[in-house]
């Protein structure tokens, strides 16, 4: 599309300025609102200026990949696009219901800076592929991640390779009912190699009240707890008393307010049975 075909912004006093003609920074900032696909598909295509903008490295501090409803897309290659765009300056990165082993190691090489990761519904990932490429994000701050099953034992080489981690997201989404088993294997990984925690969520999580005191016991800086739907958490003894004296805001597992966005699991379901 050529610039000439932009629609004239109007301005107060009637004159008429073209979205093209906008100041380099008010364009950065309006463009940066878009979600990353929309960048590279539509964005950058307008006219020369705005592609100018769209490849600035500035632009790829953070790439959102959460929309992913057009599966005409080569998702994979387009992310791999966007990380190269970042050179190195990466920080933040949404992924839902795509991605590989390879791709996550290729953002892990690229982006040593990373500091908050969400995954969402990704395969075929595996838990191998995940603890490699995270093992090489030491600056993590932030992981979320939500997927129907995967094993616990990546949450270990999680808190092992990243020190700095005070955000923790583990959602398990299945019947949003009592849990088929009881576990505290992710309760005892993150209590023994997560200490910094300052901020957790563990939905549908099959943890125990023993689980739930070893994390109060080991992480000390903890403020933040989300025990969503984790039925096998009663609060025995003296749980209830340690969680309201530290604890700046808890939700209890049967306080029915479900702290994710439902839309990515409904359309996950879609994608997976076309």
């Amino acid at each position: 599309m050529a610039s000439s075909s932009l629609s004239p912004l109007m301005k107060e006093d009637g004159e008429c300025r073209n979205w093209a003609e906008l100041p380099y920074e008010l364009t950065s900032s309006i463009l940066s609102r878009l979600n990353s696909i929309d960048i590279l598909e539509n964005a950058q295509k307008v006219c020369t200026s705005w592609r100018s903008v769209c490849k600035d490295p500035a632009m790829w501090r953070k790439i959102d990949m959460l929309n992913f409803g057009d599966k005409e897309y080569n998702l994979e290659m387009m992310c791999r696009h966007a990380v190269d765009r970042s050179q190195g300056g990466l920080l933040e990165i949404d992924i839902s219901c795509f991605g590989s082993d390879s791709l996550f190691n290729y953002i892990a090489d690229r982006s040593s800076n990373l500091r908050s990761l969400v995954l969402a519904f990704i395969s075929p990932m595996t838990t191998e592929g995940l603890t490699e490429a995270i093992g090489k994000l030491p600056l993590l701050e932030e992981l979320e991640v939500t997927e129907f099953e995967m094993g616990a034992d990546y949450l270990k080489g999680v808190g092992q390779a990243c020190p700095k981690l005070k955000t923790l997201k583990v959602l398990r989404i299945g019947t949003f009912g009592p849990p088929s088993h009881v576990s505290d294997d992710d309760a005892l990984a993150i209590a023994e190699t997560m200490h910094g925690l300052r901020n957790l969520q563990l939905f549908e999580n099959s943890l125990t009240d023993a689980g739930l005191k070893a994390i109060l016991d080991n992480c000390p800086d903890l403020e933040h707890l989300d025990l969503g739907y984790c039925f096998n958490v009663h609060f025995s003894g003296d749980l209830e008393k340690r969680c309201s004296e530290r604890i700046k805001m808890l939700r209890r597992p049967n306080d029915g307010v479900i702290d994710i966005d439902l839309s990515i699991f409904e359309d996950s379901v879609t994608l997976d049975t076309d």
